[in-house]
């Protein structure tokens, strides 16, 4: 399907152009078949760095600290002693059965062991015919519906684990003594004053104050038949970036210090009273258990199967019996105490601690390094060539359709270019995403040129 689009379609309703010269009023050397538009050429620029100075020279003071050797001291850190180590009592499971379920007896429809149950209305109306529904025996049937008796859960509590002692063992107490041992003597340090520095800012040309030519729009094109177009010489102003420098406030020193001695308290343990028993009451463990018990019993109304039935009595083809289930049991572990808890006394060593102290060899000493200036690169760009209008060929409407349109869109997808939709269809978020192709390559913008679409790959 072909598309066709209006002169002002062809131009890209692109963003205002700048410009600094003028043009012929047609395309110079344009064939039959070929369509031209005005384009602008942008500017031309290259980038020129300056080395800026950040950071001035100074110099950096480093200190060798003074070297030690090492005397070792061994002291006493606590003293021997005796504890109390329990041994625990030992306990053995002991299995015990429980009833949670007791044997019932139950009506159903035979004495299969699935059979349905008997609902109680059919046994009310047996009982008033005389049936003494109490003193039947298990395996008995009789006819009709039977109603199951019903059942509540109680809970009992079970003890698992008898009341029982065991020994507590209450530790030894000490009080602590101090020592105090010389651990470093008394020196001097050499120390470092580092330099200090400020920061102070300098304003830097970026690039200089220019003039461009901005597109402006012609009320006249809004009326049928209206051409033209207007220009505006648009100053813009230079740009500036603001460095930091780091200058030197106060340069770097070094002062002597004396150091004092230094001495490390340590603590020696002193038995105070010694270590010893205390039993304790270990209560009984309980646990609850849930039993079902029998809570309302069922009522029946059944003639027994066998008997002669009296004259007048009709026979529904149903049969129930009186089955008997029965009692279900649990199993429990209990624990119960096997060897009582008892403790033994464990002799205790004493024990000490290796401490080490310094003894000066060789004095601090100063060195002082130079430390060079520092110079940031700073980029600019300085114009080459002005930006200025120009015919160049572009698209006509002959080749302006939809599958072209699908393949700019395409390709500046491809270069990470946003061109919305791929429709195939010549909208603002396409328009755009080109100009800024344009823009960003140096090429012609304004229109769809050969060169554009040489730089994109596109082949019609």
């Amino acid at each position: 399907m072909k598309v066709k689009y209006s002169a002002l379609v062809l131009g890209l309703l692109l963003p205002i152009t700048y410009i600094n010269a003028e043009i012929s009023l047609t395309p110079p050397n344009a064939q039959a078949g070929e369509c031209y538009a005005k384009v602008v050429i942008p500017a031309k620029y290259k980038t020129v760095e300056e080395k800026v100075l950040v950071q001035e020279a100074s110099n950096k003071i480093t200190v060798t600290p003074a070297k030690y050797e090492w005397i070792s001291k061994k002291v006493e850190v606590t003293p021997a002693s005796t504890k109390l180590k329990t041994i625990p009592a030992t306990y053995k499971k002991v299995t015990e059965v429980i009833e949670v379920k007791p044997a019932t007896h139950s009506w159903k429809v035979s004495l299969k062991r699935h059979a349905a149950p008997v609902s109680k209305e059919i046994l009310v109306a047996a009982k008033l015919k005389g049936v003494d529904l109490d003193s039947v025996s298990p395996n008995t049937c009789y006819k009709e519906y039977f109603t199951p008796e019903s059942y509540k859960t109680v809970t009992e509590e079970v003890v698992l684990q008898k009341a029982t002692t065991k020994t507590k063992i209450i530790p030894a107490k000490y009080e602590m003594v101090e020592k105090v041992i010389e651990v470093t003597p008394a020196s001097q340090k050499t120390i470092t004053v580092p330099a200090t520095y400020e920061y102070t800012e300098e304003k830097v040309l970026v690039e200089k104050e220019k003039t461009v030519w901005k597109k402006g729009v012609n009320p006249a094109q809004k009326l049928d038949g209206a051409t033209g177009e207007i220009m505006c010489l648009v100053k813009v102003p230079a740009k500036y970036k603001t460095i930091k420098k780091k200058v030197v406030k106060t340069p770097a020193t070094t002062k002597v210090v004396e150091v004092p001695a230094t001495n490390k308290t340590i603590k020696v343990k002193k038995l105070v009273s010694a270590a010893k028993t205390e039993t304790i009451e270990i209560p009984e463990v309980k646990s609850t258990i849930e039993k079902k018990v029998l809570d309302k019993k069922a009522s029946f109304s059944w003639i027994k199967a066998g008997e002669r039935v009296e004259k007048g009595f009709s026979y529904t083809g149903h049969k129930i019996c009186l089955v008997e289930t029965p009692a279900q049991t649990k199993k429990i572990v209990k624990t119960v105490l096997d060897v009582p808890a008892s403790t033994k006394e464990i002799t205790i060593e004493p024990t000490y601690k290796t401490i080490k102290v310094k003894q000066l060899v060789e004095k601090a000493k100063e060195i002082k390094t130079p430390i060079e200036a520092v110079y940031k690169m700073l980029s600019k760009k300085e114009k080459v060539s002005e930006s200025h209008q120009s015919w160049e060929r572009i698209l006509c409407q002959t080749n302006m359709n939809q599958d072209v349109i699908l393949k700019i869109q395409k390709a500046l997808k491809d270069k990470d270019y946003n061109p919305g939709k791929i429709d195939g269809v010549l909208g603002r978020d396409t328009r755009l995403a080109l100009d800024k192709y344009q823009r960003d390559n140096s090429l012609a913008t304004g229109g769809i040129t050969y060169e554009t679409l040489k730089a994109l790959n596109v082949e019609l």
